[in-house]
């Protein structure tokens, strides 16, 4: 079981998610909105600007994303988290 990081920040997540053909389509105030072109459909998610994310937060994006790429949780805290 892999660790969730408590100290990543929303641009660090945002780099990360690039690897999933994530990428910026414009940012408001605090909020980094990004969009996945990879999939048969396309998948938008909004990523707080903060630092760090909270981690209830980073765990509902994580969710959503895993759901979105049809992968465990597990395997996409691995894939994101360890190099």
């Amino acid at each position: 079981m892999h660790k969730i990081p408590r100290d990543l920040s929303g641009r660090g997540l945002v780099r990360l998610l690039r690897k999933y053909g994530y990428e910026i389509t414009r940012e408001t105030g605090s909020h980094i909105r990004l969009v996945s072109k990879l999939e048969r459909k396309k998948h938008k998610i909004t990523i707080p600007d903060h630092s760090p994310i909270k981690i209830g937060t980073l765990n509902n994006i994580l969710n959503d994303l895993a759901e979105h790429l049809k992968i465990s949780k597990e395997k996409l805290v691995s894939e994101l988290f360890n190099k």
